[in-house]
Protein backbone atom coordinates (compact mmCIF):
# COMPACT_ATOMS: atom_id res chain seq x y z
CA UNK A 1 0.00 0.00 0.00
CA UNK A 2 1.59 3.47 -1.08
CA UNK A 3 1.86 5.78 1.71
CA UNK A 4 0.99 9.49 1.81
CA UNK A 5 4.46 10.17 1.85
CA UNK A 6 5.45 8.97 -0.88
CA UNK A 7 2.54 10.14 -3.13
CA UNK A 8 3.19 12.32 -5.96
CA UNK A 9 2.57 16.19 -5.40
CA UNK A 10 -0.83 17.45 -6.85
CA UNK A 11 -0.09 19.59 -10.27
CA UNK A 12 0.56 22.73 -9.78
CA UNK A 13 -2.79 24.98 -11.22
CA UNK A 14 -0.22 26.90 -13.54
CA UNK A 15 0.39 23.72 -15.26
CA UNK A 16 -2.76 22.18 -16.23
CA UNK A 17 -3.68 21.79 -19.35
CA UNK A 18 -7.19 22.78 -20.76
CA UNK A 19 -9.87 20.90 -19.45
CA UNK A 20 -12.45 19.48 -21.58
CA UNK A 21 -16.21 18.36 -19.78
CA UNK A 22 -16.35 14.49 -18.05
CA UNK A 23 -19.84 13.62 -19.39
CA UNK A 24 -21.20 16.71 -22.49
CA UNK A 25 -24.97 15.13 -22.80
CA UNK A 26 -24.80 17.10 -25.66
CA UNK A 27 -23.22 19.22 -28.49
CA UNK A 28 -23.72 22.84 -26.59
CA UNK A 29 -21.89 20.78 -23.52
CA UNK A 30 -19.22 19.16 -25.51
CA UNK A 31 -18.27 23.27 -26.52
CA UNK A 32 -17.32 24.08 -22.99
CA UNK A 33 -13.20 24.92 -21.86
CA UNK A 34 -11.87 25.23 -18.19
CA UNK A 35 -8.85 26.95 -17.10
CA UNK A 36 -7.97 28.09 -13.80
CA UNK A 37 -6.30 31.25 -11.75
CA UNK A 38 -3.19 29.57 -12.34
CA UNK A 39 -3.36 29.86 -16.16
CA UNK A 40 -6.04 31.80 -17.46
CA UNK A 41 -4.07 35.18 -17.45
CA UNK A 42 -0.67 34.22 -18.58
CA UNK A 43 -1.80 34.25 -22.28
CA UNK A 44 1.77 34.77 -24.21
CA UNK A 45 0.86 37.25 -27.26
CA UNK A 46 3.57 38.40 -30.17
CA UNK A 47 5.00 41.40 -29.77
CA UNK A 48 3.80 44.65 -31.56
CA UNK A 49 6.53 45.81 -34.01
CA UNK A 50 7.57 49.41 -33.80
CA UNK A 51 7.77 49.28 -37.50
CA UNK A 52 8.24 52.23 -40.51
CA UNK A 53 5.96 51.21 -43.78
CA UNK A 54 8.01 53.34 -46.15
CA UNK A 55 7.66 50.84 -49.07
CA UNK A 56 3.87 50.92 -49.21
CA UNK A 57 3.80 54.45 -49.49
CA UNK A 58 6.25 54.77 -51.82
CA UNK A 59 4.11 52.52 -54.13
CA UNK A 60 1.28 54.21 -54.11
CA UNK A 61 2.49 57.37 -54.88
CA UNK A 62 4.50 55.90 -58.06
CA UNK A 63 1.30 53.66 -58.97
CA UNK A 64 -0.01 54.11 -62.16
CA UNK A 65 -3.00 51.75 -61.36
CA UNK A 66 -6.06 52.24 -58.80
CA UNK A 67 -5.37 50.11 -55.53
CA UNK A 68 -4.93 49.98 -51.36
CA UNK A 69 -1.86 48.88 -50.06
CA UNK A 70 -2.44 47.97 -46.41
CA UNK A 71 0.35 48.52 -44.07
CA UNK A 72 -0.27 44.98 -42.68
CA UNK A 73 1.63 43.45 -39.29
CA UNK A 74 -0.67 40.46 -38.84
CA UNK A 75 1.65 37.84 -39.87
CA UNK A 76 3.96 39.11 -37.00
CA UNK A 77 1.43 40.07 -34.46
CA UNK A 78 -0.30 36.39 -34.99
CA UNK A 79 -3.88 37.47 -36.21
CA UNK A 80 -6.18 36.01 -38.48
CA UNK A 81 -7.21 39.53 -40.28
CA UNK A 82 -4.81 42.32 -41.42
CA UNK A 83 -4.05 44.84 -39.07
CA UNK A 84 -1.29 47.47 -38.30
CA UNK A 85 -1.86 47.36 -34.70
CA UNK A 86 -4.36 44.79 -32.75
CA UNK A 87 -7.33 47.73 -33.11
CA UNK A 88 -6.21 49.30 -36.53
CA UNK A 89 -5.42 48.84 -39.72
CA UNK A 90 -3.51 51.64 -41.90
CA UNK A 91 -3.90 51.60 -45.78
CA UNK A 92 -2.28 53.79 -48.90
CA UNK A 93 -4.98 53.82 -51.60
CA UNK A 94 -3.94 54.91 -55.08
CA UNK A 95 -6.68 56.19 -57.56
CA UNK A 96 -5.83 56.55 -60.85
CA UNK A 97 -6.90 59.51 -63.20
CA UNK A 98 -10.71 59.42 -63.43
CA UNK A 99 -11.25 56.37 -61.95
CA UNK A 100 -12.92 55.20 -59.13
CA UNK A 101 -12.25 53.10 -55.53
CA UNK A 102 -15.22 51.24 -53.82
CA UNK A 103 -14.27 51.23 -50.34
CA UNK A 104 -16.51 49.09 -48.41
CA UNK A 105 -14.70 48.32 -45.23
CA UNK A 106 -16.29 46.02 -42.58
CA UNK A 107 -15.69 49.29 -40.03
CA UNK A 108 -16.97 51.86 -37.66
CA UNK A 109 -15.94 54.35 -39.84
CA UNK A 110 -12.75 55.31 -42.28
CA UNK A 111 -10.27 58.15 -41.66
CA UNK A 112 -8.89 59.66 -44.42
CA UNK A 113 -6.16 61.69 -45.48
CA UNK A 114 -5.00 63.32 -49.33
CA UNK A 115 -1.76 63.21 -49.40
CA UNK A 116 -2.05 64.01 -52.98
CA UNK A 117 -4.19 65.08 -55.95
CA UNK A 118 -7.86 65.73 -56.23
CA UNK A 119 -11.46 64.16 -56.60
CA UNK A 120 -14.62 63.56 -54.81
CA UNK A 121 -16.10 61.17 -52.78
CA UNK A 122 -19.74 59.80 -52.44
CA UNK A 123 -20.59 58.59 -49.64
CA UNK A 124 -24.10 57.08 -48.99
CA UNK A 125 -26.05 60.06 -50.10
CA UNK A 126 -23.29 62.98 -49.62
CA UNK A 127 -20.41 63.87 -51.35
CA UNK A 128 -17.44 65.04 -50.69
CA UNK A 129 -15.21 67.36 -52.83
CA UNK A 130 -11.48 66.59 -51.50
CA UNK A 131 -8.20 68.28 -52.48
CA UNK A 132 -4.43 68.41 -50.83
CA UNK A 133 -4.29 67.99 -47.06
CA UNK A 134 -7.32 67.76 -46.72
CA UNK A 135 -9.54 65.14 -43.98
CA UNK A 136 -12.66 63.44 -44.50
CA UNK A 137 -14.41 60.63 -42.22
CA UNK A 138 -16.99 58.33 -43.71
CA UNK A 139 -19.15 55.70 -41.97
CA UNK A 140 -19.19 52.14 -42.07
CA UNK A 141 -21.86 50.58 -43.12
CA UNK A 142 -21.93 51.93 -46.38
CA UNK A 143 -19.65 52.03 -49.32
CA UNK A 144 -17.52 55.12 -50.43
CA UNK A 145 -16.87 55.45 -53.98
CA UNK A 146 -13.82 57.26 -54.40
CA UNK A 147 -13.19 59.03 -57.67
CA UNK A 148 -10.23 61.04 -58.72
CA UNK A 149 -9.88 63.90 -61.49
CA UNK A 150 -7.66 64.30 -64.26
CA UNK A 151 -4.34 64.30 -62.05
CA UNK A 152 -5.43 60.80 -60.18
CA UNK A 153 -5.02 61.01 -56.48
CA UNK A 154 -3.54 59.07 -53.16
CA UNK A 155 -4.42 59.03 -50.07
CA UNK A 156 -3.86 57.63 -46.66
CA UNK A 157 -6.59 55.88 -44.87
CA UNK A 158 -6.91 53.77 -41.30
CA UNK A 159 -9.74 52.10 -39.53
CA UNK A 160 -10.67 49.80 -37.13
CA UNK A 161 -11.96 46.93 -39.07
CA UNK A 162 -9.62 44.32 -36.36
CA UNK A 163 -11.15 45.88 -33.60
CA UNK A 164 -14.54 44.39 -35.11
CA UNK A 165 -13.23 41.62 -36.65
CA UNK A 166 -11.68 40.34 -33.53
CA UNK A 167 -14.86 39.82 -31.80
CA UNK A 168 -17.00 38.87 -34.98
CA UNK A 169 -18.93 42.43 -34.74
CA UNK A 170 -20.54 44.10 -38.02
CA UNK A 171 -20.45 47.86 -38.93
CA UNK A 172 -23.89 49.72 -38.10
CA UNK A 173 -26.05 50.24 -40.83
CA UNK A 174 -25.76 53.89 -42.13
CA UNK A 175 -28.95 55.05 -40.24
CA UNK A 176 -27.91 53.71 -36.98
CA UNK A 177 -23.81 54.44 -37.44
CA UNK A 178 -22.50 56.38 -34.38
CA UNK A 179 -20.55 59.19 -36.74
CA UNK A 180 -21.40 60.82 -39.93
CA UNK A 181 -19.93 61.94 -42.64
CA UNK A 182 -17.18 64.97 -41.83
CA UNK A 183 -15.32 67.04 -44.19
CA UNK A 184 -12.08 69.20 -42.97
CA UNK A 185 -10.96 71.15 -45.66
CA UNK A 186 -6.96 71.87 -45.67
CA UNK A 187 -7.30 75.52 -45.01
CA UNK A 188 -9.85 75.40 -42.31
CA UNK A 189 -7.24 72.79 -40.75
CA UNK A 190 -4.06 75.33 -41.10
CA UNK A 191 -6.44 78.09 -39.82
CA UNK A 192 -7.56 76.02 -36.34
CA UNK A 193 -3.71 74.91 -36.31
CA UNK A 194 -2.58 78.67 -36.35
CA UNK A 195 -4.51 79.11 -33.35
CA UNK A 196 -3.27 76.27 -31.40
CA UNK A 197 0.05 77.20 -31.98
CA UNK A 198 -0.40 80.45 -30.65
CA UNK A 199 -1.23 79.53 -27.46
CA UNK A 200 0.21 79.55 -24.51
CA UNK A 201 1.63 75.98 -23.11
CA UNK A 202 1.89 74.64 -19.52
CA UNK A 203 3.59 71.85 -17.82
CA UNK A 204 0.99 69.56 -18.56
CA UNK A 205 0.84 69.78 -22.27
CA UNK A 206 1.75 66.86 -24.04
CA UNK A 207 2.42 69.00 -27.60
CA UNK A 208 1.24 71.17 -29.63
CA UNK A 209 -1.52 69.19 -32.09
CA UNK A 210 -4.79 69.82 -33.58
CA UNK A 211 -7.64 67.32 -32.31
CA UNK A 212 -9.96 66.35 -34.98
CA UNK A 213 -13.97 65.47 -33.65
CA UNK A 214 -17.12 65.97 -34.56
CA UNK A 215 -20.54 67.34 -33.71
CA UNK A 216 -21.92 63.75 -32.47
CA UNK A 217 -18.57 63.15 -30.97
CA UNK A 218 -17.75 66.40 -29.15
CA UNK A 219 -18.18 64.86 -25.62
CA UNK A 220 -15.67 62.77 -26.07
CA UNK A 221 -13.76 64.52 -27.79
CA UNK A 222 -12.77 61.81 -30.64
CA UNK A 223 -13.00 61.88 -34.43
CA UNK A 224 -14.99 58.47 -33.68
CA UNK A 225 -15.75 56.14 -30.54
CA UNK A 226 -12.74 54.11 -30.62
CA UNK A 227 -10.35 56.29 -32.17
CA UNK A 228 -8.87 59.72 -31.93
CA UNK A 229 -7.02 61.86 -34.60
CA UNK A 230 -4.47 64.65 -34.11
CA UNK A 231 -2.17 66.70 -36.18
CA UNK A 232 0.80 67.19 -34.36
CA UNK A 233 3.90 69.44 -34.53
CA UNK A 234 7.18 70.14 -33.02
CA UNK A 235 8.75 73.69 -33.68
CA UNK A 236 12.21 73.65 -35.61
CA UNK A 237 14.87 72.52 -33.20
CA UNK A 238 12.72 71.12 -30.61
CA UNK A 239 11.40 67.94 -29.81
CA UNK A 240 8.35 66.69 -27.80
CA UNK A 241 9.47 64.76 -24.90
CA UNK A 242 9.54 61.39 -24.03
CA UNK A 243 6.42 59.87 -23.15
CA UNK A 244 4.45 56.52 -23.00
CA UNK A 245 0.08 55.84 -23.06
CA UNK A 246 -1.77 52.72 -22.98
CA UNK A 247 -3.33 53.28 -26.76
CA UNK A 248 -1.64 52.38 -29.77
CA UNK A 249 -0.41 54.84 -32.51
CA UNK A 250 -0.53 54.87 -36.19
CA UNK A 251 1.60 58.16 -37.60
CA UNK A 252 1.49 59.68 -41.01
CA UNK A 253 4.63 61.58 -41.68
CA UNK A 254 3.49 65.11 -43.60
CA UNK A 255 6.80 67.34 -43.20
CA UNK A 256 9.98 66.67 -41.46
CA UNK A 257 12.95 66.73 -43.07
CA UNK A 258 16.23 66.14 -40.57
CA UNK A 259 13.60 64.87 -37.95
CA UNK A 260 12.94 61.10 -36.16
CA UNK A 261 11.66 59.47 -33.43
CA UNK A 262 12.78 57.33 -30.83
CA UNK A 263 10.11 54.09 -29.78
CA UNK A 264 10.95 51.66 -27.22
CA UNK A 265 14.86 52.87 -27.63
CA UNK A 266 14.90 52.52 -30.79
CA UNK A 267 15.77 55.56 -33.76
CA UNK A 268 13.17 55.61 -36.17
CA UNK A 269 14.21 58.63 -39.40
CA UNK A 270 11.31 60.12 -40.92
CA UNK A 271 10.74 60.14 -44.50
CA UNK A 272 7.67 61.03 -46.50
CA UNK A 273 4.96 59.94 -45.75
CA UNK A 274 6.01 57.50 -44.24
CA UNK A 275 4.04 55.26 -41.73
CA UNK A 276 5.11 54.78 -38.12
CA UNK A 277 4.58 52.20 -35.61
CA UNK A 278 4.33 53.31 -31.96
CA UNK A 279 3.13 50.26 -29.80
CA UNK A 280 0.86 50.59 -26.75
CA UNK A 281 3.03 51.59 -23.34
CA UNK A 282 6.18 51.76 -25.26
CA UNK A 283 8.50 55.04 -24.34
CA UNK A 284 8.59 57.24 -27.57
CA UNK A 285 9.48 60.74 -28.23
CA UNK A 286 9.94 62.85 -31.59
CA UNK A 287 12.89 64.72 -32.29
CA UNK A 288 12.90 67.89 -34.89
CA UNK A 289 16.34 68.79 -36.07
CA UNK A 290 15.26 71.34 -39.31
CA UNK A 291 14.70 74.84 -39.35
CA UNK A 292 11.16 74.15 -40.34
CA UNK A 293 7.69 73.08 -38.43
CA UNK A 294 7.64 69.18 -38.58
CA UNK A 295 4.10 67.94 -38.90
CA UNK A 296 2.63 64.13 -38.28
CA UNK A 297 -1.13 63.03 -38.52
CA UNK A 298 -1.47 60.55 -35.36
CA UNK A 299 -4.52 57.83 -34.72
CA UNK A 300 -5.11 56.30 -31.76
CA UNK A 301 -7.24 53.99 -30.54
CA UNK A 302 -7.39 56.36 -27.37
CA UNK A 303 -11.05 56.55 -27.63
CA UNK A 304 -11.29 52.82 -26.08
CA UNK A 305 -8.94 53.98 -23.42
CA UNK A 306 -10.49 57.12 -22.41
CA UNK A 307 -13.71 55.09 -21.80
CA UNK A 308 -12.54 52.42 -20.48
CA UNK A 309 -10.63 55.36 -18.27
CA UNK A 310 -7.33 53.34 -18.41
CA UNK A 311 -5.41 55.96 -20.76
CA UNK A 312 -2.25 55.78 -18.82
CA UNK A 313 -0.36 58.76 -20.18
CA UNK A 314 2.80 59.84 -18.50
CA UNK A 315 5.80 61.86 -19.34
CA UNK A 316 9.14 59.80 -18.41
CA UNK A 317 11.22 62.83 -18.82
Amino acid sequence: MTSAASKAPPIDMADMPVQLPGAPGNAAEARARFFNSGNAFNVKLPKVPATCFRDEAQTALESAVTGLYPCDQSPAIGTAFAATTPLMLARYAAIAPRDTLVADFAATGAIWYVMRGSGSAEIGLERVDFGPGDVFLAPGGVAARLTAADGGAVLWVVTNEPQLAFDGSRPAPDAEAPIDVVHYPAAEIAAQLGRVVEAAQNATTSGIALIFSSDRQEKARNIMPTLTLSLNTVPAGEQQRAHRHNSAAITLILRGDDCYSMVGGEKCVWSPFATLVTPATEPHSHHNDSAERAMFLIVQDGGLHYHARTMGFAFLE
